[in-house]
């Protein structure tokens, strides 16, 4: 797991990026343009175990030219990190075990919250929105990294 700051040292022009947001049961994933602007709800998968997640993860990293994949690391609102941020951390430190791609933590607190009331905005309805959470909070994740990345 690296610091957020020394992505731009691990990708090139083209390369673009998934986001994670790591559930106990389901696990929501985006994944950038190559230009790095928008990042896109790219799917949902049940979470059944690490190696699985790592087989998935590159898989989509293969197919897209993926260069860095970010988590979202669900830090408590007044910034300190609890057991949620130490689960993600530590399936973090298994997958990097299993794929050679950079992987970064992005402060994803309010992220679910974020992609609900996005949705809400959209007059998506109730039952559209929390099917479609843990992929749009994935999303909401990506796009504040690659704002980072753009400012």
């Amino acid at each position: 797991m690296m610091d957020i700051n020394d992505i731009k040292n691990h990708i090139n022009n083209k390369s673009r990026l998934i986001g994670v947001d790591m559930g106990s049961k389901r696990v929501g994933l985006s994944i950038s343009d190559e230009n790095r602007k928008i990042a896109t709800p790219l799917k949902t998968v049940n979470y059944e175990n690490i190696q699985i997640l790592a087989e998935e993860l590159k898989k989509i990293a293969n197919e897209n030219n993926v260069h860095a994949i970010i988590f979202g690391n669900p830090k408590n609102m007044d910034g300190t990190e609890g057991n949620s941020s130490q689960s993600v951390k530590d399936k973090i430190k298994l997958i990097s075990e299993k794929i050679q791609i950079p992987i970064f933590l992005w402060d994803e607190r309010l992220s679910t919250v974020g992609a609900f009331n996005l949705s809400s905005e959209l007059d998506i309805n109730v039952t559209k929105r929390v099917k479609n959470i843990d992929k749009n909070a994935a999303a909401f994740i990506l796009q504040g990294v690659l704002d980072f990345l753009n400012n």
